[in-house]
């Protein structure tokens, strides 16, 4: 992921925040604050990581990326749902749905990237098996520990 990619999600946020802090106080307008604030948390996690120069895993980027797009998903349909009543501009829910559009690439590849690595794992497995996926010397009899046992006795 490109560096300056953490600095633009979120950004949607901010403004929001900045300019609008008593629309939150509104009866029922509570739960837009608290996704809000949510966010900027994950984002900061994410922004921390980057900065601390660790390289995060595919799986933690899958799951970074896969919360932050359910809380935009959460955060857009509350704002969508309650715009006349919290004072929710609506430059705010189109910023939040495009900067939620780049989360949801950055996870699919992120996430892709895991399935990938699974793969390649799995593939280096049945290599060191001898690329025989069942494990055995043939695919008939499973080699010499496993597979299908031949019936010992009178035939």
């Amino acid at each position: 992921m490109a560096s300056g990619a953490i600095a633009v999600i979120g950004l949607a946020v901010a403004p929001f925040l900045a300019a609008h802090p008593a629309s939150a106080q509104v009866s029922g307008c509570e739960q837009i604050q608290k996704l809000l604030t949510e966010r900027q948390s994950i984002v900061a996690r994410l922004s921390a990581s980057q900065k601390a120069k660790k390289k995060m895993t595919p799986q933690e980027a899958c799951s970074a990326f896969g919360r932050l797009a359910n809380n935009g998903d959460a955060a857009i349909k509350f704002a969508t749902a309650n715009q006349d009543w919290c004072q929710i501009p609506a430059s705010f829910i189109e910023g939040m749905q495009a900067d939620n559009k780049k989360v949801v690439g950055f996870r699919a590849q992120a996430c892709n990237a895991v399935k990938q690595q699974a793969q390649m794992e799995r593939r280096a497995r049945q290599q060191a098996q001898g690329a025989n996926p069942f494990g055995g010397a043939d695919s008939i009899t499973g080699g010499a520990g496993g597979g299908m046992r031949i019936p010992r006795g009178a035939l």
